[in-house]
């Protein structure tokens, strides 16, 4: 019973082996027939020997690393990680294009770490084992990456399985290249990393992480050049010349200093994060997988663990949406608290519900019964239910709807918004408690009207979060924020990277700035040695990793140009030609300023950074306080 295929190409088995010891659980693996699992094995060595070299160093990226095991021409065994699921599964869980929302994969964590620690603990494991995925896919070109060819734990860990291209050997569609990112990385991911849909301090880490561990392995170019040499004649299709080693050696760029390197994968990780490709590919390969979808399969809520029914939960006999609550963790927005009430003495419970949440339901409930067995409900005026028990007004001259738009005129979080989205709502739960049987008793009401580890958490205190507390919140008392600078001295020639900053305080009119950086290296009388980075779009916790600066007698590269022997689309610039007894009188006079386009940009902090106060005969880097103008400390 436990056995069955996968719906691949090769049609893999998924078979279950009985346990010699009786206490243990049974042994799962999945055997191929058709796939040459020597460059699986391959694949999955050349990780494993990333990973050493990480944990060598004192970098932990939490990689699951499976075995696999070639036990014939083209035939084989693979382990299966138990309490995985593939990002198919999870994404269709919100819809067909699940592959293009933000939210699944952080709402399927969450449902499986209701706890607040166990769910910080599960994101940490998802950064590190995301980073050490983006940096390993990457340098051995690992392709035909869609979303059932990578699995997310539900302790965090994220992984890629099935090794069937690599080396850059991208899969086609036609003549079109299927993977067109450098890797994948998605705004799903960014999510769950953020804790929303805004840039925070922990992409800054994330950013770091992916920058370390790949100047990591490009230290090690020969051994993998080498090691992957020997594997020439094997007879391995996709590994059989030169061509493909120099794959690997393109793209460890070995020629390049660490400072490059980090500016060159922080532009892989934009590129990718940018790519509507990737997610297209994601959303074809649903439509492909939808046909082999079993029938029977019943609808469930993607934020609940499991499914409740009237026999297990009690019969419901009434509901009513009390109010709505602001909230800011893990994005702001507004949640709906709902009075559930119940037969027996004292069964009265509270939920609280977001619209994305009673949106799901409404969707999910369409699939399983008719439109003209679910709510339809005039909207105000006639309006909902003033009080419990009390059937919403009604007036036969209002047009019925089913179910609240989503889409609103102006901002889609507002008070008003709120407002009027719960006396629809309101409405919409009073009629679907008393709408037919089969609707009003189906499992889906009832699991979504049980409560959550999150409702029981909230009981009996004021479920909304103090802005201070939301583990995500921007800090309204923190002015000017920090930046993170890396400044090293060879040669004459001073290099300054600009790498994050964290913490910007918000405009006045309570939007987010358009930040950038601009440098002068003082006493500066003619302004020669001014240096700007590009700009950041609405966000207080950019990232750059640029290097700037210039000549220091203005006779060196200008801004946007190139240095010799560097990739052409990377800013490659220095403050050259300074001796060291002059640097020591100089000052490093750094602004961050908001582009205000046909206004004057304004001013979001400075730091003044005196040379001869930092020892740099080695790489000085941290963080350095933004404020009014001073001198900054490391």
């Amino acid at each position: 019973q436990d056995c069955s295929y996968f719906n691949s190409n090769a049609v893999p088995l998924k078979l279950s082996f009985q346990n010699v010891d009786p206490l243990g659980e049974n042994i799962r693996v999945i055997f191929k027939c058709g796939d040459d699992l020597r460059q699986d094995m391959l694949t999955l060595q050349m990780i494993r020997i990333m990973n050493k070299i990480w944990v060598q160093e004192g970098l932990d990226m939490r990689m699951v690393i499976f075995r696999c095991f070639s036990t014939g021409r083209g035939r084989g065994m693979v382990e299966m990680i138990p309490n995985a699921e593939t990002l198919r599964k999870i994404q269709v869980e919100h819809g067909v294009t699940g592959s293009f929302k933000d939210r699944p994969l952080a709402d399927w964590l969450q449902k499986h770490n209701p706890e607040e620690d166990e769910y910080e603990k599960a994101v940490e494991n998802f950064i590190y084992s995301c980073a050490g995925c983006c940096v390993a896919t990457y340098v051995l070109g690992i392709c035909d990456r869609h979303n059932d060819n990578i699995m997310l734990k539900t302790t965090g860990h994220m992984f890629h399985i099935d090794f069937g291209r690599f080396l850059g050997h991208a899969q086609m569609f036609g003549n079109i290249k299927r993977d067109r990112a450098p890797f994948v990385f998605t705004s799903d991911m960014a999510y769950v990393i953020n804790g929303g849909d805004k840039p925070s301090s922990r992409f800054h880490d994330f950013v770091d992480l992916c920058c370390q561990a790949y100047n990591l392995i490009r230290k090690h170019t020969h051994l993998f050049l080498n090691l992957l040499g020997l594997m020439l004649s094997c007879g391995i299709p996709e590994l059989s010349d030169l061509e493909d080693l120099k794959y690997v050696y393109d793209a460890l760029r070995p020629q390049d200093s660490d400072a490059d390197a980090t500016t060159y994968f922080t532009r892989l990780i934009e590129s990718s994060l940018g790519s509507v490709a990737t997610k297209l590919n994601f959303f074809i390969h649903n439509l492909a997988q939808m046909k082999f979808t079993g029938s029977d399969a019943r609808p469930t809520l993607s934020f609940a663990p499991r499914t409740h029914t009237l026999k297990t939960s009690g019969r419901i006999r009434d509901v009513f949406l009390c109010r709505h609550e602001r909230v800011f963790n893990p994005s702001k927005g507004y949640t709906y608290v709902v009075k559930v009430q119940r037969d027996g003495p004292g069964e009265v419970t509270f939920v609280q519900r977001t619209f994305e949440e009673f949106q799901e339901l409404h969707n999910k409930l369409r699939l399983l019964f008719p439109s003209s067995l679910l709510p339809r409900y005039p909207r105000s005026p006639s309006g909902p239910p003033e009080t419990p028990s009390e059937p919403p007004r009604t007036s036969l001259s209002v047009r019925p709807r089913s179910f609240p738009s989503r889409f609103v005129i102006g901002r889609s979080r507002g008070e008003a918004v709120a407002e009027r989205r719960k006396e629809e709502l309101n409405g919409y739960i009073w009629h679907l408690i008393h709408a037919a049987p089969e609707v009003a008793e189906c499992d889906l009401i009832y699991t979504f009207f049980h409560p959550l580890p999150r409702d029981e958490k909230a009981a009996g205190t004021n479920p909304t979060p103090k802005l201070a507390d939301a583990t995500w919140a921007r800090s309204l008392g923190k002015v000017g924020g920090e930046v993170k600078l890396s400044i090293s001295y060879k040669n004459n020639k001073l290099f300054i990277m600009v790498m994050h900053i964290r913490g910007l305080p918000p405009l006045q009119d309570g939007n987010d700035p358009d930040p950038y950086v601009k440098t002068y290296l003082l006493p500066d009388p003619q302004k020669t040695t001014k240096r700007k980075t590009k700009v950041a779009r609405k966000t207080c916790n950019p990232t750059y990793n640029e290097m700037v600066g210039g000549t220091g007698d203005g006779f060196g590269a200008s801004p946007g140009t190139v240095a010799k022997g560097s990739s052409p689309h990377i800013p490659q610039l220095v403050y050259d030609g300074i001796p060291r007894g002059d640097l020591e009188q100089r000052e490093l006079r750094l602004s961050v300023l908001s582009e205000e386009g046909f206004w004057e940009n304004i001013l979001l902090g400075e730091v003044g950074i005196r040379l001869r106060d930092l020892d740099l005969a080695q790489e000085k880097m941290g963080w350095f306080a933004l404020g009014s103008r001073g001198h900054g400390t490391l």
